[in-house]
Order: C-alpha cells, then sequence, then structure tokens
C-alpha cells in the first residue's frame, strides 16, 4: 500500500519528505511484525539480535562492548538484555579469567537451539522484502548504504 494511503497524507513537501516518513514507517512497520513474530518464543527483537551475535561468536565468548557496538538498536540496554537471556537460560555470563574486570558472555546449547526452532520457523524471512526480486533487493541495499554514508 501507498504511504499516502497508509498514513492519509496526500501531499507531501517534496520527494525527499515522503522518502524520509516512508523509511521510517517502513522500519516501524518491519519492526511491528517481528516482535510480533518472536512472542511465541518467548524473545524481544533485541534479544534475537544478542543471541544472534552470540551465535556468530561461538564459540568465543563475548563482552558487553562487543554487544552494544554489533546491536541494530544501538539504544538497547544490552547488560539488562542480557540479564534477561541469563535468567531464560539462553547465555551465561562468567569472570574473564584474563581481566577480572570483565565479563565473558557466552550463548548456550538452549540458546543455539531456540535460535534453530525459530529459524525453522521463518521467522526470519521477513514478510515484504520476499516480495521483490534479487535485483530489487541489492538495489535497496545499496541505497539504504548510500543514506547512512556520511559525508
Amino acid at each position: 500500500m501507498r504511504i499516502e494511503d497508509e498514513i492519509k497524507q496526500p501531499i507531501f513537501r517534496d520527494e525527499f519528505q515522503k522518502a524520509h516518513i516512508n523509511l521510517l514507517y517502513t522500519a516501524g512497520w518491519l519492526q511491528l511484525r517481528q516482535t510480533a513474530a518472536f512472542k511465541p518464543f518467548g524473545l524481544t527483537l533485541p534479544q534475537f539480535n544478542i543471541l544472534r551475535i552470540l551465535r556468530g561468536q561461538h564459540p568465543l565468548p563475548a563482552t558487553v562492548a562487543l554487544l552494544i557496538d554489533r546491536m541494530l538498536d544501538k539504544t538497547s540496554n544490552a547488560s539488562r538484555i542480557v540479564d534477561r537471556l541469563e535468567e531464560k537460560q539462553l547465555v551465561t555470563r562468567t569472570v574473564c579469567p584474563a581481566n577480572r574486570r570483565a565479563v565473558d558472555i557466552r550463548i548456550t546449547k538452549a540458546g543455539l537451539d531456540l535460535l534453530d526452532r525459530i529459524e525453522e520457523a521463518g521467522v526470519t524471512n521477513p514478510g515484504g522484502i520476499n516480495q521483490l526480486t534479487p535485483a530489487e533487493v541489492h538495489q535497496l541495499n545499496t541505497l539504504l548504504d548510500k543514506i547512512r554514508t556520511e559525508e
């Protein structure tokens, strides 16, 4: 559906304003769909993001600083998210033997198994993007990267 119809605004100042609003609206739309998809697994989107980062590090540990650096949502509280994941026994935290001020965070077998179940359920294949051709997805990625390129 066109952005004009979604937000019931037929006129924009220019195409740049329309694209900006469209991008923000679409990001929120995708996030709401992902939030609903992760709910049956007892996860939030930031928790899923941290589990994926830890799986990428596996079997090496990660630190909270590394998680913050790699998270999609930089405003999320990584320490609190790790607390929740530890309560669910999806991650472990241990004091780093080489640096007692650092804490090593690792994904557990249960965390790895949960990620497998989520992927098998197709939750990580976002609706909407699947409607694009491979060439359109490539173009979209190129344009999104260009938007974030600082001059």
